[in-house]
């Protein structure tokens, strides 16, 4: 899993996928998170988000599932896929991972979900999908 995987913001991740009509984000957090903190809407874009967490909450171990959930969202290996979590870490992991696997365009949203910390502890603050105003909403 030493490949390089090229980063994208938010901003960016969104922009790629209003563009092209063969990009995908992945969601990859859990189920709590998606629940509880809210999930990207793509539908202002006719688009779906793909929800396949790459660590099972609550022993937060690797699914093993992984690969065969995502190709079962009618996901292509040659597809432009976007990673998404909370901060950037897990979906670096999960596009390393299928990378790996001979899926060929993985790319991390590296400012996640919920952003970097600020420095009184908070996310959605400093940057992350919420804080960029991208379309999201809470399940």
């Amino acid at each position: 899993m030493g490949s390089t995987i090229k980063s994208f913001s938010s901003l960016e991740c969104f922009e790629r996928l209003v563009n092209d009509p063969n990009s995908h984000l992945i969601d990859v957090r859990t189920k709590p998170e998606w629940d509880y903190v809210g999930v990207p809407d793509l539908s202002s874009i006719n688009k779906q988000v793909t929800f396949v967490s790459w660590q099972i909450y609550p022993e937060m171990t690797i699914n093993k599932f992984f690969e065969n959930q995502v190709l079962r969202a009618n996901i292509n290996k040659t597809n432009n896929l976007f990673f998404i979590c909370r901060s950037g870490w897990r979906s670096l992991n999960a596009a390393k991972f299928l990378t790996s696997s001979g899926f060929t365009n993985c790319f991390n949203v590296s400012d996640g979900f919920e952003g970097k910390i600020n420095q009184d502890g908070n996310r959605s603050l400093v940057d992350g999908w919420q804080f960029n105003n991208l379309p999201w909403r809470q399940e």
